[in-house]
């Protein structure tokens, strides 16, 4: 049977941008029922390439064609809303309420991504994150043959982020989409595209698949660029090591991608790294004792205790509006609190990474910018992509994402013992992230990170908090993964779907009812073995925690205050690695 046709093919496409070629001799397809992410360096051509197969920008060589009658959605990065409509006007067409909400898709995108903002505001004014999800949203109630986003999490927090995805998964049409954020990679791309050096390389599968065939590939070509390879390499292990679900979807071999990382050791010796933490801080860092805290008509904290302490690696999640960069500032000192006390070590030195991009002087060059040895200088610059023409640069004259990175390495270089990181993956291609990564996981220091960037939470910290904007400060006991985005107005607490379906596919059946393990929808099926895999994942760390408990015990073992706080510790992991066995068996018994 012959394949249906593509719905865009590139034939032997070339860009420039002035000098710089961005793609030289292109060839590709995208089908009715491909899913595609695109992955490569900032100022590679991503959006170039987005621009030139939505036929926005012509080819300057090589022909672009699309089926006949295609409707192409463009997400640009810059919003096209007219300043003098109303929202309602520019994302609902000026509909009254009665008439947008009689439908459930667009009471939905309206819900999940307008909430907050009056549709009868004026457009001029808004905010870049409004303006973008009304941009959003007026894309995603068109109806569309295919969906070209580029960057579409940027400005969302990690609920909308999360409805994203599960909406798109659930949409009729191609996807093409460009974003920096790797679980969401993982959630909605089928296949992946990378592009660099004028060339587009192709693989099967989403993020995860695409470092290993990339591992994979670097292997066989014996690579030279031994820095790439080893950033490669530690995000291979983590990958395979961390959450292993990630990688069941690749198509091909990995055999030889094992391989290369079968010594690999942990990204990070956290305890080594707590050592070291210790002697630079001593035992006090930050605590935060009976705090709270008001901005405007929001209740950021209420009474709230929260202790940091030396070595701790902290996300801290929420959606937008609950506080977390007023946080931020509450722990740097920019900001004091309406009751209770913050509590500074005298050893403490905070660097705080904002959300802004005015702290750097415009007309200074880059390689002025830098302070520290030149050998170590020249080195973080090479690693953060400085390098040749860039170096000499003024900071006004960089792009938004090559500024962020400057602001990042300087940060970073300049050494301090507590790191306050707000939103740091804005505007960075995903070469960047792992460079930071890498750098962070021989950091010793506090580390607190405010980020809608799951995987980047996963892969720098150890514990994670939310702020569920009730006043409160939480700690989700299972990471990231148990942290669940609400319905507006809704509280919903960890794992609650996973225990409806445990609850109800264990009761007694009822009196003429079916058993209860034969009633379970698709819907409480893929719910009991989302669960199971999570599960899986806390006990693992649950072990490595024990292990690294059981080590402290040894090397202190004529102190017996440290072993009694530590035999507690190992008491409390014990008990919660037993509850959460007992719920695992109970799932599986379900799922047969």
């Amino acid at each position: 049977m012959t394949p249906p046709p593509n719905l865009v093919n590139l034939d032997g496409v070339d860009k420039s941008h002035g000098t710089r070629t961005l793609l030289d001799s292109v060839s590709l397809g995208i089908s009715a029922s491909d899913r595609i992410g695109i992955v490569g360096r900032n100022g590679g051509g991503k959006t170039t390439l987005l621009r030139v197969l939505s036929r926005i920008e012509p080819a300057d060589a090589g022909r672009v064609t699309h089926a006949r009658g295609l409707e192409v959605g463009y997400l640009n990065q810059r919003d096209e809303l007219h300043e003098a409509h109303t929202l309602r006007e520019a994302v609902l067409g000026g509909k009254a309420d009665h008439e947008w909400a009689a439908d459930s898709t667009t009471r939905e995108i309206v819900t999940v991504l307008l909430a907050g903002i009056p549709l009868d505001r004026i457009v001029e004014g808004m905010s870049g994150g409004e303006r973008r999800r009304a941009s959003l949203a007026r894309l995603l109630l068109g109806q569309h043959d295919l969906l070209v986003l580029d960057e579409p999490t940027n400005h969302l927090d990690i609920d909308a982020i999360a409805w994203l995805a599960r909406h798109l998964r659930l949409r009729e049409c191609a996807l093409v989409v460009v974003t920096h954020d790797r679980w969401f990679l993982d959630e909605v791309a089928t296949r992946t595209w990378e592009v660099h050096d004028g060339v587009v390389d192709q693989y099967d599968g989403g993020y995860a698949a695409y470092v290993l065939a990339r591992a994979e590939r670097d292997r066989q070509a014996a690579a030279t660029e031994s820095r790439r390879r080893n950033l490669v390499r530690k995000e291979l292990a983590w990958l395979r090591r961390g959450a292993p679900a990630r990688t069941s979807k690749p198509k091909f071999r990995i055999e030889a991608a094992n391989t290369l990382i079968a010594d690999e050791p942990p990204p990070r010796d956290r305890l080594e790294l707590e050592r070291f933490a210790t002697q630079r801080l001593g035992k006090d860092v930050i605590d935060l004792e009976d705090v709270s805290l008001v901005r405007g008509d929001a209740l950021i904290l209420d009474r709230a205790t929260w202790r940091l302490g030396p070595g701790d690696r902290v996300g801290l999640v929420g959606p937008n509006g609950t506080g977390k960069t007023s946080i931020m500032r509450l722990l740097t000192g920019a900001v004091t609190p309406d009751s209770g006390r913050v509590k500074r070590g005298k050893t403490v030195a905070v660097a705080y990474l904002s959300q802004a991009l005015d702290e750097m002087d415009p007309t200074q060059r880059v390689l002025d910018a830098v302070k520290g040895p030149e050998l170590q200088s020249s080195t973080l610059l090479e690693g953060f992509g400085f390098t040749g023409d860039l170096l000499t640069a003024r900071i006004g004259d960089l792009s938004g994402g090559e500024r962020r990175r400057l602001q990042v390495m300087r940060i970073l270089q300049a050494e301090p013992n507590v790191l306050l990181l707000d939103e740091p993956t804005n505007d960075l291609d995903i070469d960047t992230l792992t460079v930071i990564e890498d750098y962070l996981d021989r950091w010793p220091g506090t580390l607190v990170v405010v980020s809608h960037d799951r995987y980047f939470l996963e892969r720098v910290t150890d514990t994670v908090y939310e702020l569920p904007g009730d006043g409160s400060i939480r700690m989700l006991v299972g990471g990231v993964d148990d942290y669940r985005p609400r319905e507006p107005g809704a509280r919903r607490t960890p794992g609650a779907e996973a225990a409806t379906t445990v609850a109800a596919a264990t009761a007694p059946a009822g009196a003429g009812s079916a058993t209860a393990t034969a009633a379970l929808s698709g819907a409480e099926e893929r719910a009991a073995q989302k669960e199971m895999a999570r599960i899986d994942r806390r006990l693992a760390r649950l072990a490595e925690q024990a292990a690294a408990v059981e080590a402290e015990m040894a090397a202190h073992p004529t102190d017996v205050g440290m072993l009694s706080d530590l035999q507690t510790r190992l008491a409390s992991i014990s008990s919660e690695r037993d509850e959460l066995e007992a719920i695992w068996l109970d799932l599986a018994e379900v799922l047969g």
